[in-house]
């Protein structure tokens, strides 16, 4: 795997400032965010200094029950092509739900949702995987995602669930340590044995974020500073092994860029100390080795104690010390074969995992492919409980059996405020015709129209939805909505030329009368 280095997250909001800043290797683009044709000049500056730029994905929905979608495939592959890109990544998670599949209304969540860790779900997403990785120019890798609600009746922990999926497909893993901690103060998960579970051979890069609790619950926001438990399941991953970048995400609320800076140190120095253990782990492993192999051979020698062979000893002992210091602030590439059925194999792979070896997945043939009609109907199971689950958190239908309701409610709110928020960035006018009653008004209308599209077309509706109530009150607000919705819901901008302007304003005032 190609060894990236320390990055940020470029936003448009701080591009000039992550163009300046000191010791940046990569940076990762939102691929959605990104047009291949025109591509910002920042992206292209950063580029031609020979920074990497990496596009991650979030609409995807590998997760989901349905099969990723053919355009949103090839727009990721584009994205891939114009930045030149190594690698490209998306997430575990689902997007959507409903549709044909389950013969409900289609339904977009606006956000990342966790899929259940079934072996209904591992097979839909291993499929769901390779359908993506043979349409994409380069290595996939997928991240764990932080959730706030847990799913009943789970088969797997985490790192058994991310072993399986990386084991019987060969994707890459983008392994996200302040999702870990989420995962911890939301649903009890230790993350020292997620981590203990997780192939740490497979792993792409790791992601560092920010985030707040409240009343008990942990929110990963990506708009406040990395707390210092993120910090410290970072350092634990270092000490396991040497991850081949770290990434800082940062999506709103931005700091100055000195801050940033301070934030990317307190990540280097977490990596450091990581690697200090690690090193001193791998010392004590290979003197205990070279005692025991010296041990073995003392009787050989005529000495029953083994104390003839105290010098060689010594000698084996410090050869060991000395090579694992020399490695150890930069590990060596690790030898990787991929084999059949898209199988990753590495030389420490099954010691780093822990209990499992990659004979898990051997059990399940060849090629772990499960027979078409039980993927089919794994499929339909897992789009059923899908769309039950985001229908009650987007559309106010019951709870399904099983769900913590309150932590049901958590969600559902946040997945509102985020497309309250989300909306007023790609209609930033909306806010300012709105003013105050903008949150309060979009709010409430969330609560009885699910978003069933992107968020252009949520804010449109949006509008369409205010003006056919005769909203807002204030007749001059509505005139400037009104204006607002017609200048883009046609199929083309409306012209700009004297002559047509005119005609409108004389049609405006025609009408009053």
């Amino acid at each position: 795997m190609e060894r990236l280095g320390t990055g940020i997250g470029w936003r448009p909001e701080i591009a000039d400032a992550v163009e300046r800043m000191p010791g940046i290797d990569w940076v990762e683009a939102v691929a959605e965010n990104v047009c291949p044709g025109h591509l910002p000049e920042s992206l292209e500056r950063l580029r031609e200094r020979g920074v990497t730029v990496v596009p991650h994905g979030v609409s995807l929905g590998l997760g989901g029950a349905d099969r990723p979608a053919e355009d949103r495939l090839a727009a990721l592959a584009e994205r891939v092509e114009a930045l030149g890109s190594p690698l490209v990544t998306e997430h575990i998670a689902f997007v959507r739900a409903g549709g044909a599949l389950t013969a409900s209304p289609h339904l977009e969540a606006g956000h990342l949702l966790p899929v259940p860790r079934t072996r209904d779900a591992l097979d839909v997403l291993c499929e769901n995987v390779r359908v993506a990785q043979d349409s994409l120019p380069v290595p996939l890798a997928v991240e764990n995602i932080a959730a706030l609600i847990s799913w009943p009746g789970e088969e797997m922990t985490e790192g058994q669930f991310l072993y399986e999926l990386a084991d019987r497909t060969g994707v890459r893993l983008l392994i996200d340590v302040a999702n870990l901690h989420t995962n911890h103060v939301n649903r009890g998960e230790d993350p020292a044995k997620a981590l203990a579970e997780l192939p740490l051979e497979a792993i792409a890069y790791v992601h560092v974020a920010g985030g707040f609790e409240r009343d008990g619950v942990w929110h990963d926001s990506h708009a406040h500073p990395v707390p210092r438990p993120v910090l410290d399941i970072l350092t634990d991953l270092a000490s396991r092994v040497s991850p081949p970048g770290v990434l800082l995400e940062r999506d709103e609320n931005f700091p100055e860029p000195a801050e940033l800076e301070r934030e990317l140190g307190a990540i280097r120095r977490a990596l450091e100390t990581g690697a200090v253990e690690r090193v001193k782990t791998q010392l004590l492993e290979a003197g205990s080795a070279a005692t025991r192999r010296a041990g073995a051979t003392g009787p050989e020698h005529g000495d029953a104690l083994g104390e003839g062979n105290a010098p060689g000893r010594t000698r084996e002992a410090r050869g060991a010390e000395s090579e694992l210091l020399a490695a150890g602030s930069a590990e060596r590439p690790r030898e990787e074969t991929r084999a059949a059925g898209g199988r990753l194999f590495a030389g420490d792979g099954a010691g780093q995992r822990g209990e499992e070896t990659g004979a898990v997945g051997a059990t399940r043939g060849a090629f772990d492919l499960p027979h078409p009609s039980e993927g089919r109907a794994a499929r339909e199971r897992l789009g059923l409980a899908q769309a039950a689950l985001l229908s009650a958190l987007v559309a106010g239908t019951p709870v399904p059996e099983g769900f913590d309701r309150v932590r049901v409610g958590v969600q559902a709110r946040a997945l509102a405020a985020k497309r309250a928020d989300v909306v007023a960035k790609v209609a930033p006018e909306l806010p300012v015709i709105l003013g105050e009653d903008y949150r309060t008004t979009f709010l409430g209308y969330a609560q009885t129209h699910p978003m069933t599209d992107g968020y252009r077309r949520d804010a449109l509706t949006f509008a369409e939805h205010l003006l056919s109530a005769g909203r807002p009150g204030d007749a001059q607000a509505r005139r400037e909505l009104r204006e607002w919705w017609l200048e883009r819901s046609g199929p083309a901008p409306r012209s700009r030329r004297p002559a047509h302007r005119l005609a409108r304003a004389t049609r405006r005032v025609l009408l009053r009368r």
